[in-house]
């Protein structure tokens, strides 16, 4: 049986705020404390959706401690709510112990689902691949990334990493080197205003952002999970006017 105080694991926009759901906003305005990865971040966000709330910091690093907090705020019959500073808590976000230690205790977890870096890639990828695997950030340290990469393709699924702007470039040479002919789909500053997704072969994708004076934003990175023949390179840049 349930107590009666629940926690809302509650996604946020990657980027664009148009993409926050209306029942994320309504949650948001009903609990009692709103915990969060970035209390500067979620204040932001809750500011331009006139919210006021108690905000409670949880952090990676600080998650076991800060999910003693909530569990005690639970434990006094307070709704929570947990956001990450974008997307979906858990996928490659704080939020696990949280959930863990709330579920144990028996409070109710309900989520509140909405923007995805991971499935707005996907989305757009226009791959077959049945399995897709989600992987995340790899490791910054180049001989671990590049066993990583190769592991990952080796396994014939398709997968989907992020990566920071300081380390895509090596990134896309592990997986041309890897396999030159695999189907690549980047995804830079997803649903911002300078989006840009680029798709072709892993050689011509690497080349494309080898090429670059400058690389910067967020990036995920689709990657098929077998050869594919029509690897046609292709750019789709968000008009700014829209």
């Amino acid at each position: 049986m349930f107590n009666v105080a629940e926690l809302y694991i509650v996604a946020t926009p990657i980027g664009n705020l148009g993409d926050m759901t209306f029942r994320a906003v309504e949650t948001l305005k009903s609990v009692d404390v709103v915990a969060c990865e970035d209390t500067r971040r979620t204040l932001q966000l809750l500011n331009h959706f006139g919210i006021k709330k108690p905000l409670l910091s949880c952090r990676a690093y600080n998650e076991q401690s800060a999910s003693g907090k909530i569990l005690a705020l639970l434990d006094k019959g307070q709704n929570v709510a947990y956001a990450s500073d974008a997307g979906t808590p858990s996928v490659s976000d704080p939020g696990g112990v949280t959930v863990r230690k709330a579920r144990a205790a028996g409070h109710r977890v309900i989520p509140i689902p909405g923007a995805s870096a991971f499935a707005a890639l996907v989305s757009v990828s226009g791959g077959t691949d049945k399995t897709v695997v989600f992987e995340g950030f790899l490791s910054p340290k180049p001989g671990r990334r590049k066993a990583r990469v190769k592991e990952l393709m080796e396994t014939g699924y398709a997968f989907v990493l992020y990566e920071s702007p300081f380390r895509i470039v090596k990134l896309l040479a592990d997986i041309a080197e890897t396999d030159s002919k695999r189907l690549v789909v980047v995804g830079r500053e997803m649903t911002k205003l300078h989006e840009e997704i680029v798709q072709g072969t892993a050689e011509d994708v690497y080349g494309i952002f080898l090429g670059r004076e400058k690389t910067a934003g967020e990036f995920s990175v689709y990657i098929s999970g077998k050869t594919v023949k029509e690897n046609t390179v292709s750019a789709d840049k968000k008009n700014k006017a829209g």
